[in-house]
């Protein structure tokens, strides 16, 4: 997958297109966690193409923040500790073969955190994911 052995975050691990969004919430085998103020929705798929990896969206909804410049600073903050903490995830998905995981990472308050904090939580949203991949990993022969 590009860009998940160096720190980027490239167009390739945005998750863009309706199809693609509404397969990920409209979709039965979709899953929920949370870490305050994120809400993240996820789903496991087969790849197909040979290009398995994990694509992601970010989405801060106008009821929480008005005033775009707000919802972009924590669009901002959420993606950079993704880009920050993504081997988390890529490690496991190199273990598996044909995995394509789907997620959306939803901000839930209507106050601003501190990028330490956001980062805090994201990280520990992908370790759950992680740990996941491993169970499902030790399920499929």
């Amino acid at each position: 997958m590009p860009g998940h052995g160096t720190m980027t975050f490239c167009k390739d691990e945005r998750l863009c297109g309706k199809k693609d969004i509404d397969s990920l919430f409209t979709r039965g085998g979709s899953r929920s966690m949370s870490a305050f103020p994120l809400r993240l929705v996820y789903a496991m798929s087969h790849a197909d193409g040979c290009k398995p990896g994990a694509r992601m969206l970010v989405s801060v909804p106008k009821r929480c923040f008005k005033r775009a410049v707000k919802r972009n600073r924590v669009k901002r903050q959420v993606r950079e500790a993704y880009r920050k903490n993504k081997d988390v995830i890529y490690r496991r998905l190199d273990a598996q073969c044909g995995i394509e995981l789907k997620m959306a990472f939803i901000w839930l308050d209507d106050k601003l955190w501190n990028t330490a904090e956001v980062e805090t939580r994201v990280a520990n949203l992908l370790q759950r994911i992680a740990e996941k991949l491993d169970k499902q990993n030790e399920t499929c022969p």
